[in-house]
């Protein structure tokens, strides 16, 4: 493989992360829009460092989190996961009020409501990125 091959593999991953990234900010952008209960004060690029703090706590506690409530999971047809997602939003309200960042969430079930806005939000943006796992392919005869 050449160096312009893998050059363009690592552009194409980190143009794929900063996506993500941004697509999260608007999701949590909706998030604080649309749920009451969800409050945020700043300037806009804060909302940036909240969905950087958002996919971090995902990727370092999220894996663990599934695996230890895996029966739970199952047993609510994977409802039990939206539970966890309104967990790692308030983890990731506390960090960044840690980091001076005004960004706070009332409750769990306000937590749940955002995480549903957050995840369907995500789900929609990546689609109409191409980055989600659906494809369609119209061919004319």
């Amino acid at each position: 493989m050449t160096n312009h091959k893998k050059s363009g593999g690592q552009v194409q991953q980190i143009r794929s992360l900063i996506l993500k990234w941004l697509i999260t900010s608007l999701a949590i952008f909706a998030a604080i829009y649309l749920v009451p209960g969800i409050h945020f004060s700043g300037p806009g690029w804060q909302l940036g460092v909240i969905a950087a703090i958002f996919s971090v706590v995902n990727l370092l506690l999220r894996p663990v989190l599934l695996l230890i409530t895996c029966p739970m999971i199952v047993l609510t047809l994977g409802l039990f996961s939206v539970a966890i997602n309104a967990l790692m939003l308030i983890i990731t309200a506390n960090v960044a009020v840690y980091l001076g960042i005004a960004y706070s969430i009332d409750s769990f079930t306000t937590a749940f409501i955002g995480a549903l806005v957050i995840s369907f939000t995500s789900l929609v943006l990546n689609m109409l990125a191409g980055e989600g796992g659906v494809q369609v392919n119209v061919h004319r005869e």
